[in-house]
């Protein structure tokens, strides 16, 4: 009875075991090196080798003769995934493990609070205890850098800030609540057709100060215990076996001390892999079984090499209490507080793109019958496509939402309108049958018949899970199935239209602004998606979510399109897809193509800005019931210096008649810089609540050194000396305040 005891006070007594807490700025991690080194001076290779892969589908071993236990997985990163067999992608059909489904990634993001992304971790922390879970896969943070990226979705944002910020949030509340954040996908997995051959090419300074940014933050200020290597190439060398990017950035220069684990499938080789960072192979062991025993016994790679991976590991092990086998899935996951916590997210991330004549909100004396038009009012989100998904204690649909918050203050009358793209349409991945469709002409007649009878219609359209999934990108932005025709049919008869775009990338929306008085956007919005836009449309919240990307005009706009570096080679079948169907990629399919980053600083917004190219909606939009009035911008100084930080406070008033939040965003313009920039780039924000005719001091600050650029000549941060301009307003395009101020070294 030793054994358990002992892992019992590893786990719960390091403080006491260690003499103390970490030092500042070390991580949490460390607390019981001097244990662990014990650990693994007692353990034969064979134990250490078996802790370095697949156990099972999603668990990698532990060391049974100590009652150390195995590792366990749980997909992420919007709810936790069913129980699924042991050793294959079937789920096991257990009646408790239906989980709450939150928000996904880009509808977090377009709330632009940290202290939610902290709540939403809170709540898939407390789920995955429920589940017997102790490394959670996610935060998904890889910048989003087209707009057509098929886990757009999933990922944050095209702002290395806004997503650094949201990371940071999400991994403390995950990993305050008892679980192990795993960062994903560690590096530049920024597309999806592909991603399981592409080879990124991009210049040192893009990467360290687009794409590395909200890693840095989660590891360095976040503490992450996990990092996930990516499917792809970066500069030649496989994400899992990549010396540059696991070990001297992620290990050397930002102190991780977590362990490393590949994607499903994303290993390739077992020397590369063993020396170049890679610390645990899943699903099984073809490269970090048998092959790695071997290549250690023959003097390939060095014991010390090993042991170094299962100090890693144990480092993480030991961070987390694992939960007792008779106590996961005890109860059933889904939880109230983890609905609150979804539908908060839910109802601060729609965002209100127009509203012309104030059409919004609702005013049920005048409106007594409501058209309701689109198959996304009725389709669930919580699964679909490849990858990840949850199965849903349950989900508020668009339809529910409202017929749950107006019952009989008026009349919905639903129709369909189009038919969505499906799972059958979209499983033969080399031929799939495109959903950029003509419209169904008997429902499109259905859908004008009812538009004609009511007093408004609310459209909701936009994309669904087959549609936007992981592995593949789309091949436009325009609305599926016809809906352009359909909104252009229920205008001839009815223009008085709201339109409501379910998503989690940016659309075309050209032809649906044409005849949209009012527009939002809502997301794949969440187990409490529907109740909560039906609170925005009827007013008893005030619309305050911000865009988290830009919505160009048209596709060709966005950068990577503009410019010809994407797409690269028509698609093959996805590497995910031929792990299921355990068929390796071949050395020609390895060496299918390269994705140029040309590009470069000018991802997203920072393109459309600086190339004077105007989008439809711009980042940072959202409009309010509300208005704002922002004034008397000033700074605690005129001239800062390096170790400084830049202190803004202004005033914000709310004019309007109705409480509402603002987020107010400060961006920096470098005036008569020598070096190279973006027009502005995003460097502080907050999220304010205000009362109607309510005033407040906002203050926002940031240090000098976010003002640094990567010198690629000296390999290292440079700061130069010049003025930079603070611009604070409601939008990267809606500038309200400026100031100039100096920069000293």
């Amino acid at each position: 009875m030793k054994t358990p005891l002992l892992f019992s006070a590893i786990c719960s007594g390091c403080l006491l075991a260690c003499g103390g807490a970490p030092e500042a700025g070390t991580s949490k991690l460390v607390a019981n090196d001097a244990r662990i080194d014990e650990i693994i001076a007692g353990m034969t290779l064979e134990e250490k080798i078996a802790m370095l892969h697949g156990k099972h589908m999603f668990t990698s071993e532990g060391i049974p003769r100590l009652n150390i236990p195995e590792m366990i997985y749980s997909d992420g990163p919007f709810g936790i995934r069913e129980e699924m067999e042991p050793d294959s992608w079937a789920p096991l059909g257990l009646r408790n493990d239906s989980s709450t489904f939150f928000p996904t990634g880009s509808a977090l993001a377009a709330t632009w609070s940290e202290e939610l992304a902290y709540a939403y971790g809170t709540g898939m922390a407390r789920e995955a205890r429920l589940r017997g879970k102790d490394m959670l896969l996610g935060p998904a943070i890889n910048i989003q850098r087209l707009p057509t990226g098929g886990r757009t979705y999933e990922y944050f944002s095209e702002d290395p800030f806004l997503s650094a910020r949201l990371s940071v949030g999400y991994t403390r509340g995950v990993q305050d609540n008892g679980v192990a954040a795993c960062l994903k996908h560690f590096a530049l997995n920024n597309q999806e057709q592909n991603r399981g051959m592409v080879d990124v090419t991009v210049s040192p300074r893009a990467m360290r100060e687009i794409y590395l940014p909200p890693f840095e933050a989660a590891v360095v200020e976040g503490d992450a215990y996990g990092v996930m290597a990516a499917y792809n190439k970066v500069g030649g060398a496989w994400c899992s076996e990549n010396d540059m990017l696991q070990n001297r950035i992620l290990r050397d220069e930002w102190g991780f001390k977590g362990l490393i684990v590949s994607d499903w499938g994303g290993t390739h080789n077992t020397v590369n892999a063993a020396l170049y960072g890679l610390d645990v192979e899943m699903p099984g062991g073809r490269f970090f079984g048998q092959a790695l025993l071997d290549s250690v016994q023959a003097g390939i790679v060095p014991v010390e090499v090993i042991d170094k991976k299962v100090k890693n590991i144990l480092r993480v092990r030991m961070a987390i209490d694992p939960v007792p086998p008779e106590q996961a899935n005890a109860t059933i996951t889904a939880k109230p507080e983890q609905a609150q916590i979804a539908y908060d997210v839910a109802a601060k991330s729609i965002v209100l793109l127009k509203n012309e004549a104030s059409l919004l909100p609702l005013d049920l004396n005048t409106c007594k019958k409501i058209a309701v038009i689109g198959e996304n009012a009725i389709c669930m989100m919580a699964s679909g496509g490849v990858g990840a998904g949850v199965k849903a204690y349950n989900e508020i649909t668009p339809l529910a939402g409202l017929q749950n918050r107006i019952g009989d203050k008026a009349e919905l009358i639903y129709a369909q309108g189009y038919k969505g793209y499906t799972k059958q349409e979209r499983e033969n991945w080399l031929n799939r049958t495109s959903p950029y469709r003509d419209a169904d002409a008997g429902l499109l007649a259905e859908a004008v018949q009812v538009a004609k009878e009511a007093d408004v219609v609310l459209f909701i359209g936009g994309d669904n899970r087959e549609i936007q999934t992981e592995g593949s990108d789309r091949t436009a932005i325009t609305l599926p199935s016809g809906q352009d025709q359909l909104i252009a049919a229920i205008a001839a008869v009815n223009p008085k239209i709201i339109s409501i775009l379910v998503t989690g990338a940016p659309l075309d929306l050209r032809v649906v602004e044409r005849y949209s008085p009012a527009m939002l956007i809502s997301w794949f919005n969440g187990s409490e998606g529907g109740h909560a836009l039906a609170d925005v449309l009827l007013g008893t919240v005030s619309p305050s979510g911000k865009l988290p990307f830009t919505f160009p005009v048209k596709l060709e706009d966005s950068p990577a399109y503009a410019l010809g570096n994407y797409p690269q080679e028509p698609p093959g079948a996805d590497i995910f897809i031929r792990l299921m169907q355990n068929q390796p990629l071949t050395p020609e399919e390895n060496e299918k193509n390269k994705a140029y980053y040309s590009e470069e600083l000018l991802v997203g917004y920072r393109w459309f800005d600086t190339r004077h190219v105007e989008p439809l909606y711009p980042f940072g939009h959202g409009l309010s019931y509300a208005t704002f009035e922002y004034a008397d911008l000033h700074t605690s100084k005129e001239t800062y210096k390096p170790g400084d930080d830049i202190q803004v406070r202004l005033e914000l008033k709310n004019t309007g008649n109705t409480d509402a939040d603002e987020v107010v965003q400060l961006y920096v313009h470098r005036v008569g810089s020598t070096v190279e920039w973006p027009l502005k780039e995003l460097k502080a924000f907050r999220r304010v609540s205000l009362k109607a005719g309510e005033s407040k001091a906002v203050e926002l600050s940031f240090p000098v050194s976010q003002l640094r650029y990567w010198d690629e000549a000296a390999y290292g941060w440079a700061l130069e000396s010049g003025a930079i301009e603070l611009l604070a307003g409601s939008s990267s395009r809606d500038i309200r305040l400026a100031k100039e101020v100096e920069v000293k070294l």
